[in-house]
């Protein structure tokens, strides 16, 4: 069984950020199983919820989606094509859990490291089907 959850990635150490940086990153919504991985079979019934933002110091926030791109390639796409897809590195592979880490290859070409700080279930009601809204 998997649920819905937020991922929030921050940069991770890496060269001109000896520290990181916690207010440079990705929050992303997907389906996690039990094992805390990224759930490939449950995703196609919520693709429509696995919304993403990107956050940046003296940045506007930028919105987009996780796309699945083909077998094993995952990537965060801001508009339709493939020009601006950020691809996460085996991100079908990893734990989803905070303290673990994934690199995101960004629209620069440059692979940095992020590391998973938070990991929380969203609270999502079904639709119930064969009702239409009220009008």
């Amino acid at each position: 069984m998997s649920h819905l959850k937020r991922i929030r990635l921050e940069l991770a150490r890496a060269a001109g950020s000896p520290e990181g940086e916690p207010n440079y990153g990705y929050e992303f919504v997907a389906p996690v199983d039990a094992s805390d991985r990224l759930d490939t079979t449950t995703w196609g019934e919520v693709a429509q919820l696995c919304t993403m933002r990107r956050f940046a110091p003296n940045a506007d926030d930028v919105h987009g989606e996780l796309i699945h791109r083909g077998p094993g390639e995952w990537a965060f796409s801001y508009s339709p094509g493939a020009a601006d897809d950020e691809v996460i590195y085996r991100l079908g592979k990893h734990r989803l859990r905070a303290g673990e880490y994934v690199s995101v290859t960004e629209q620069d070409g440059v692979s940095r490291p992020f590391r998973i700080v938070s990991v929380d279930l969203m609270h999502v009601k079904p639709k119930r089907a064969g009702k239409s809204p009220a009008r």
